[in-house]
């Protein structure tokens, strides 16, 4: 948890670091006080979007979507609990973001604390890892896609220089779809216990019983015979290998 409060400092420590500075200036120094509301605004702008920052530029979206997954997978409505699945998310999402926050943290958030850089060089210096770790996961087709859809002046002509507005958005795609990629092989398995379930039932005859009554206890038995949630978490860490 930490990790991930670091992470929501790195999205909007330049507005506060501005914010900190006309704070501590003295009462005479020059400017007007609308320029100070402005940065008040600002501050807390980014405060309110930094958590949604911090889920599109890490790995929590694949995570949660192959959690709903298999959920849906199981039958299982309400168990585990959103705020179950969504906790998990996050802690994985730290294990998985460690270096990359580590990094920014000391390029880019430490030096600027401390006054050795400027705000500017402090969100270059912070985002560079971040944009590092996109750049990794991200597909070139979906890159291509928001660079065409972007102004003029935000198309890529590197890839590795994309801008942030850009590559966003991008790396949000890609994630999603390799969630939904990941969602169909977790739910697969599901799938086919249900088919097996329902061709007995009604070879049986029984056509009053709902195929589902037998099916949830064997989807949960074989679930918990395999060690799935184990078994999940790592492959989905592992997947950022």
């Amino acid at each position: 948890m930490k990790r991930l409060s670091l992470a929501i400092i790195l999205l909007a420590f330049a507005a506060g670091a501005a914010l900190a500075q006309a704070a501590g200036a003295p009462a005479e120094a020059p400017g007007p006080i609308s320029g100070r509301l402005v940065q008040t605004f600002a501050l807390l702008t980014a405060l309110s979007l930094a958590p949604l920052l911090l889920v599109m530029a890490t790995s929590f979206t694949r995570f949660l979507v192959a959690f709903s997954f298999l959920r849906s997978g199981l039958g299982l409505q309400g168990a585990p609990a959103n705020l179950v699945l969504i906790a998990l998310s996050l802690f994985m999402t730290a294990y998985v973001m460690a270096p990359t926050l580590d990094q920014a943290w000391r390029d880019g958030v430490s030096p600027l604390i401390e006054n050795r850089i400027g705000e500017k060089e402090a969100f270059e210096a912070a985002a560079k890892p971040l944009r590092a770790f996109m750049l990794s996961q991200v597909r070139d087709r979906d890159l291509q896609l928001f660079s065409d859809l972007a102004a003029e002046q935000l198309k890529i002509v590197k890839r590795d220089e994309a801008d942030l507005r850009v590559l966003m958005p991008a790396f949000l795609i890609s994630e999603l779809r390799r969630g939904f990629e990941i969602g169909f092989l977790i739910i697969l398995p599901f799938l086919v216990i249900d088919m097996i379930v329902a061709i007995v039932v009604m070879s049986m005859g029984m056509m009053m019983l709902p195929p589902s009554v037998l099916s949830l206890p064997l989807k949960v038995l074989f679930f918990v015979l395999i060690d799935g949630w184990s078994l999940l978490a790592g492959s989905l860490v592992r997947s950022y290998g």
